[in-house]
């Protein structure tokens, strides 16, 4: 689905991407774990298109075509959604209006609002006066109108109350596992596939995930299981995760 070589990404007049490999298969939901400002939304921003970062070196495929130099538009149509964790506030447009258009006028979604507790802000400017919890219900609405084949999703369990959470958690299941373009897949039921980061795991008690990246200064230092990657984390911390270190020695 997604094959990322020797990505090189700049961000700020600076190299924070510093050459990246990483492979997302169809069907895969894959963890990208890390310590603050070690690259993480970068690569998110990249493999999306965002004019705040800039490709120097390397390349992103997606679906057997080069997307490298693709407009963010172009990418969208491809099949590729990402949830922010702070999306820009958005005056004069309605949530409403946002879901229509990213449904191609299907509004059967609006019908629906209130399973992502929406349904009084459908006629509000999006993320205007919204909570944080709000934020995540009104971007997760959104990315689900799109129905995308792979999604980026950053930090959805960040900055939300547990009952939110909870929420977000079964809504990021429905997307990921829901077939409503009646693709088949033979990955335990798992239709779109997923690059998601995370810091406190939590969202994988809903989703589950296939398989984990540590990323640290720029650079994929390890890879394993996500339960087990996570374990290693919060009881030794990055620097000290045995997997990583396992990687240097090797090399």
């Amino acid at each position: 689905m997604l094959e990322i070589k020797d990505l090189h990404v700049e961000a700020g007049g600076r190299e924070i991407l510093k050459g990246i490999d990483l492979k997302v298969e169809e069907g895969e939901t894959c963890v990208l774990f890390g310590p603050n400002g070690s690259g993480k939304y970068t690569l998110l921003a990249a493999i999306m298109g965002y004019g705040t970062c800039r490709v120097t070196q390397g390349s992103i495929v997606f679906k057997g075509q080069d997307i490298t130099e693709m407009a963010v538009d172009q990418r969208a149509r491809l099949g590729i959604g990402m949830m922010m964790q702070r999306p820009p506030n958005v005056t004069g447009v309605k949530l409403g209006d946002l879901v229509k258009a990213a449904a191609k006028g299907d509004g059967a979604l609006l019908e629906k609002a209130d399973e992502f507790r929406m349904k009084e802000f459908l006629g509000r400017d999006i993320n205007v006066g919204f909570s944080g919890g709000e934020i995540k219900r009104s971007e997760l609405m959104q990315l689900t109108a799109q129905h995308p084949d792979f999604v980026l999703l950053d930090e959805p369990e960040s900055g939300v109350d547990l009952e939110s959470i909870d929420l977000i958690g079964r809504k990021v299941h429905d997307l990921l596992y829901d077939n409503p373009k009646g693709c088949p897949s033979g990955r335990r039921g798992r239709h779109v596939s997923s690059l998601v980061i995370t810091h406190t795991g939590q969202i994988l008690d809903y989703i589950g995930a296939d398989k984990a990246y540590i990323l640290q200064q720029g650079l994929i230092r390890c890879q394993g299981r996500p339960m087990d990657l996570l374990k290693d984390i919060r009881e030794r911390g990055y620097k000290e995760c045995i997997t990583c270190r396992m990687v240097k020695i090797q090399e």
